[in-house]
Parts: structure tokens; sequence; C-alpha cells
């Protein structure tokens, strides 16, 4: 069956047992240097975290600003997320060649800004600038990759960009630690620069889009529906990085961000319904397929936060490894995520991306909820080996999703739709960041209200340091408290699980059997 209740979106729609692709002509056997470029554009993006966490010790002593550091990695989060359907829908008018070189262009000012900052607060403005250009460009060299291969060719140029995102895991915090041990802070920002130059040569010298005929109708911006998409993304980010860390999730600040987007909700289906050419179309909803890898993606998010997040401080506090160890135990899943992404196309061939997706988020389920079975307090092996294992299983799981719903939409489709199930990854990911905070906070403080041990933390902004100096405490007190973080993360854990269950029925639910694949005519060509 062909999907269903789904728009095949443009052009003639047929099952998903992957047609035979037409051969690539003799212009895509010199994609190299374009996917080159997609490779180096993708890891400006993907070193920007890793690379700068670091180094916020040598940046907190020189700019000052401790109390609001985190907000170097959240204002650059808000803006990536928040211009993601903007950039889909800019692309897929304009074209993607222009849309990536200014991401490029865009993230390189904010770069040498950063490296000029002079406080924190000017530092915090400039990453957003980065963060700006950082959505063109993650949204864009997903969507690119798409548009240079063939559907059966497609995982080739998504483990490459999915080792991109392993090397920077591993390779980041080190180059960070490096150059703000021996040279200065201000270079984790400046080596963007020839990254930047060389990825935007060669895809201004190699990129060459399909030909296509010149509208009609000189193609109108959504001006306003893009404005209050950015402004509605902003608030619900906000609220949600802020709640409970900030200010206490049932104050005014945190009602007020939260009451101010769900109006924002409703003033954006009242635009976007009355705009000619709007940012986010109605279609993305409309098509169940789209819809389900959408609420699958965004459930992804959420899942993602138990290992990225959790997992370094259950590392420290209840394993005792230092912060190179624990950075190694979650690395471990950058090894097998790519590896599973890339043998998953022999999977899907055979089952479908539906039934392939399944398979890897059901099993993703089991993995999640067998970390509350390890022992206390366990050696490293253990939860290393639970996140090998959790890579392999999301990599069956999430190329699938993207490589199934590209093939389900045209080339004037494609760059919104890739942008759409991003961007529910990235909203799912703050939702998870600040649900699942607040679960482990509420374990902890239940925890510590019960102790029967003298001399713990009285309130839970003791406790990180309490973690830090454990000598402060009596042998006692110390086990008790790693306890009580073992409990928490086990509980973070659970929820990832209910995540994943909630993808499951996502697919199960709202998917179609069969995606449904539609005829491919034009590509990029290099």
């Amino acid at each position: 069956m062909s999907g269903s209740g789904s728009g095949s979106g443009s052009g003639s729609g047929s099952t998903e047992a992957l047609p035979g692709t037409r051969s690539a002509p003799a212009a895509d056997r010199g994609r190299g240097p374009v996917v080159a470029a997609l490779m180096l554009g993708m890891a400006l993006a993907a070193l920007d975290g890793t690379i700068v966490s670091t180094a916020v010790p040598q940046i907190v002593g020189d700019l000052g600003g401790f109390a609001v550091f985190s907000w170097l990695f959240s204002g650059y989060l808000l803006a990536v997320t928040v211009t993601l359907p903007v950039y889909g829908k800019l692309s897929d008018t304009f074209g993607r060649k222009p849309v990536l070189i200014a991401g490029i262009v865009l993230f390189l000012i904010g770069s040498v800004l950063c490296a000029a900052a002079w406080n924190m607060a000017a530092l915090i403005a400039f990453r957003v600038v980065q963060g700006l250009g950082g959505g063109a460009i993650q949204g864009t060299v997903q969507t690119i990759a798409a548009d240079l291969y063939p559907l059966k060719e497609r995982p080739k140029i998504q483990a490459r960009l999915s080792t991109v995102w392993a090397v920077s895991a591993v390779a980041g915090p080190a180059i960070g630690g490096l150059l703000a041990a021996y040279a200065h802070w201000r270079w984790i920002f400046l080596i963007n620069l020839p990254v930047g130059a060389v990825a935007m040569w060669l895809i201004a010298r190699h990129l060459r889009e399909p030909a296509r005929k010149a509208p009609a109708v000189r193609p109108r911006i959504d001006w306003a529906g893009a404005l209050t998409v950015f402004a509605c993304g902003g608030l619900l980010l906000t609220a949600l990085v802020q709640g409970g860390v900030a200010w206490p999730w049932l104050s005014a600040p945190s009602v007020c961000l939260l009451a101010a987007a769900a109006v924002l909700v409703l003033l954006i289906i009242v635009i976007e319904r009355r705009a000619a050419d709007p940012i986010i179309p109605g279609w993305v909803w409309r098509r169940r397929t789209i819809a389900a890898v959408n609420l699958a993606l965004g459930a992804l998010g959420l899942v993602m936060v138990a290992p990225t997040v959790f997992l370094p401080t259950y590392a420290q506090a209840v394993l005792g490894l230092g912060p190179i160890g624990a950075g190694f135990v979650l690395s471990i899943m950058t090894l097998s995520w790519p590896i599973s992404s890339a043998l998953s196309q022999h999977v899907y061939t055979r089952i479908g991306f539906r039934n392939t997706a399944i398979t890897g988020i059901s099993l993703s389920a089991a993995i999640l909820l067998a970390f509350p079975l390890l022992p206390y307090p366990g050696s490293p092996w253990q939860p290393a080996l639970i996140m090998l294992l959790l890579g392999g299983a999301l990599g069956l799981f999430q190329l699938p999703l993207i490589v199934g719903v590209q093939s389900t939409v045209g080339w004037s489709e494609r760059g919104t739709t890739t942008a759409s199930v991003l961007f529910c990854r990235q909203v799912g990911q703050s939702v998870g960041a600040a649900l699942f905070g607040a679960i482990a906070n509420a374990t902890l403080a239940a925890r510590l209200s019960a102790a029967p041990t003298p001399g713990l933390p009285t309130n839970l902004d003791e406790v990180s340091q309490a973690l830090e100096h454990p000598d402060s405490l009596t042998a006692d007190a110390s086990d008790y408290l790693r306890r009580a973080v073992d409990t928490a993360v086990d509980h973070v854990y659970v929820g990832a699980a209910v995540a994943a269950g909630l993808a499951l029925l996502a697919l199960v639910l709202i998917a179609p059997r069969r995606f449904p694949v539609i005829a491919e005519h034009d590509r990029c060509d290099s």
C-alpha cells in the first residue's frame, strides 16, 4: 500500500519498494568536493558546542559572568532551533546554495565577534549571531545531501555526516582544552574561519543546483510568519531552558513566557493560513508520513537528553570517574551510531522504512530500561556497553526516518520537510532537558528530605558542590548522596524509555505502512 491518507508531495507517487534509481550521470562522479564542503560545514556546527564547553572556566575567568554562562549554549540553541523552519522554506524558494553560503558567512561573522567579545553579555549576544548561521548550516546541509544522492545511495552521505558528529564529540573537548590551555580561548572561535572559508569556496565552485522554471509570480517571503515563529520559539525555549534553573517553574516568569508562547502559536496558525507562501505550510502536518516522523524525532530529542546530559554526571558522581573518563563512556555511543546508520539500508530495503525504525526504537526502549538494572556502583564498562547498544539502536531508528521522509517529497518541498524534522528534534531536546531536569531534581530533593544520615546538603544548589568535593562529607553521607544521584539518573532513563515508547506509538498509529516514495527527477550535480 502506498500510505493512504498521506499526500505524496509533488510528483507521481510510488510505493516504498525502493524503485531502481537511475544511474548516476558522469557529473555525479565529481560529488567529492561538494561532500567535503558539506562535511566541513557540518563540522562547524558539530564542533561548536563541544569545543566551547571545555573552555568555559577560562572564558569565565577572563570575562566574568559565571551566573549566566549557560546562555553561551542556550542562546546558540535558541537561535538554531527557531530559524530552522525559516531557512528550510528559503532554501525551497531561492535554492540551497545561497542559503548555505549566507549561513556560513553569518556563522563566521558571529565567530569573529565572539573572539572579540569584551564581556559575557557581548559573548552571549554574538553566540546568538553564530546560531543564526548555524540554523542555516544544519538544515541546508542535510537537504543538499538528499538532493545530491539518489535514494539507494543516501545512507553513504548520511553515514559520513554522522561520522562528523561522532568525531566532533571526541575531538571537540580535546581541541577546546588544548587551545584554552596553550593558546587563548578566543582561538576556539577563530579556527572556524579557515574551515568555513574552504567550505564556502567548495560550495560556490562545485555545487550546481537543477535548473528551475522562473516562477510566474515573484516569490514573496512570509516575513510575518518568520518573525512570529522566531518570537514564539524564543519564548518557548527560554521558558524551557531557564525554568527550574533561573526561576521556579510556577513563578511569574515561567507562566508569562509560556502564556505568551501559547498566544503566539495561535497567531502563527492564523498568519500561516492566510499567507500565500507560508514558512510552515499546513501540509507538513496534514501528511501522515511527515507528521509521524516529526513526532517520532521530537521524541528522539527527549530520549537523547538522558545520555548526553545526565550520563556524565552519573559517571563522575556514582562511578567516580574524571571528566575524561566520563566523556569516554558517553562517546562510545558515537562510535556505534554511524556504523548502524550506514548498515541500516540493508534492513530498510527489505522490511521498509517504518518497520526498520520501529525495530530501532523498540530496541532503544529495552536498552534504556536496562540502565536502572545496573548494579550500584558498578563498573564503567557496564554503562559503556549500554551506550554502545543504544547508539546502534538509534542509528537504526533515525536514519531510515530521515532518508524515508526526504524521499516522499520533491525538490521544492525537501528543504521545508527536512527543517521541520530537525526543528521537532531540537524542540524535543529542549523539552527533555526541562522535563528530565525536573524529574532528577524532584528525586534528589525527595531523597535529601528523607535522608537518615546527617551532614548532607540541605538544598539542590549545594549538591553539585558536595559532588565536586566529596571529602567534605562523611563516608556515609557521601555514599547516600551517590545513591541518590544513581536513583535520579535511573528515573531519567525510565523517562527516556517512555519517550521512546511515544515515538513507537507515533510510528505504529500514524505512519503509513509503506512510505509513499516518489520518482526522483532533478538532483544537485557537481
